[in-house]
């Protein structure tokens, strides 16, 4: 007769010890994660509509779930979908920070007065990165090299590497934009379901504005007829956490976000979808996107006008700075040269 077997001691478990705060409800969704090795960490983009160059992307889809989010496609790459898949079905480059570290130790190179942004079509702060850390490990590769950072997120994590940001900004070069695109937390919270709310995001601006980090305000996406009334609030309620910089994007609905914001919209703002769209049309010669660059994330006609003076006023009252940051810093400290081997001959 075989006896049972042995009872074997857990070894212990790395994670008891780890505590993830939530400074908001958590997100109620079950998300897969899948975890890659990536063959580079920067990613190079053209455009004369980004003020940056090179940016950092951690991760691939974004748990937030923002209705709007025009990096929705890029899930398709991947043999998934546009809609709930890019909120769920997450993917993290678990070895990007090291690879960051080689590509700024490498002698080809030589953009060390290049800001990069953190992050073109992922949030670096969304809730997998209380877990992860990938961009926190990625701002300490910079850091050791003196290197400039910009940062856009709408994850109140950010406050997490408030110390570090500030470090940054004092040796390399740091700003953090905060993404706030409504005052009304009712109104975020139906098109943006798993994003802090606005009043978290306003703390965090203030918080590191107070620790000395460089702060601004995107108000972005800015949707007519939804959010548009709400530009005055948003920019003086940032004002009073410490920004002292503001940009505006006009949405943007680029292939499959098209149908999956408008199934959100008609969802949760039925009474106000087609003024929504029609606006939108109106601004984009009666088409719902314009991916030319140098148009996409800007409007035209009477409406948008009055949008951007509306924006461009209260910047003025507000002191307000306009100008989208530079892809070079010029402000901060020379970097330090890459460690490198000593070579032999």
């Amino acid at each position: 007769m075989t006896s049972a077997p042995r009872r074997v001691a857990n070894p212990p478990n790395p994670w008891e010890s780890r505590a993830i705060e939530w400074l908001d409800e958590p997100p109620p969704v079950a998300v897969e994660v899948h975890e890659e090795e990536c063959k580079s960490a920067l990613s190079e983009n053209d455009s004369p509509d980004l003020p940056f160059r090179y940016s950092f992307n951690p991760y691939r889809g974004c748990q937030h779930a923002c209705a709007y989010c025009y990096a929705r496609p890029s899930h398709q790459y991947l043999g998934w979908g546009a809609g709930t898949d890019f909120d769920t079905r997450l993917v993290v480059k678990r070895n990007a920070p090291e690879v960051l570290a080689r590509e700024l130790s490498s002698r080809k190179w030589s953009k060390g007065r290049e800001m990069i942004a953190f992050s073109g079509v992922t949030d670096c702060y969304q809730p997998l990165e209380a877990s992860y850390e990938l961009t926190r490990r990625a701002l300490e590769t910079c850091d050791s090299f003196r290197h400039p950072v910009g940062i856009i997120t709408k994850g109140s994590l950010v406050r997490r590497d408030t110390e570090l940001l500030a470090r940054l900004a004092r040796r390399g070069g740091a700003h953090v934009a905060m993404s706030i695109a409504f005052a009304d937390e009712r109104d975020s919270r139906a098109l943006e379901p798993w994003v802090p709310s606005p009043a978290t995001r306003l703390e965090t601006l203030r918080r590191l504005a107070e620790a000395g980090v460089p702060v601004g305000v995107a108000l972005a996406p800015v949707i007519p007829g939804l959010n548009d009334s709400a530009v005055p609030e948003i920019l003086e309620r940032a004002k009073a956490a410490g920004a002292t910089q503001a940009f505006l994007v006009l949405l943007r609905l680029p292939k499959e976000v098209a149908s999956v914001f408008e199934e959100r919209l008609r969802a949760t703002f039925p009474l106000r979808a087609e003024k929504v769209l029609n606006a939108l049309r109106e601004m984009r010669g009666g088409r719902l996107n314009n991916a030319a660059f140098g148009e996409r994330m800007r409007g035209e006609g009477a409406r948008y006008d009055t949008i951007r003076q509306l924006f461009a006023l209260h910047c003025r009252k507000l002191g307000l700075s306009t100008e989208r940051l530079s892809g070079v810093h010029e402000g901060a400290a020379k970097p330090e040269p890459a460690p490198r081997q000593r070579e032999l001959f």
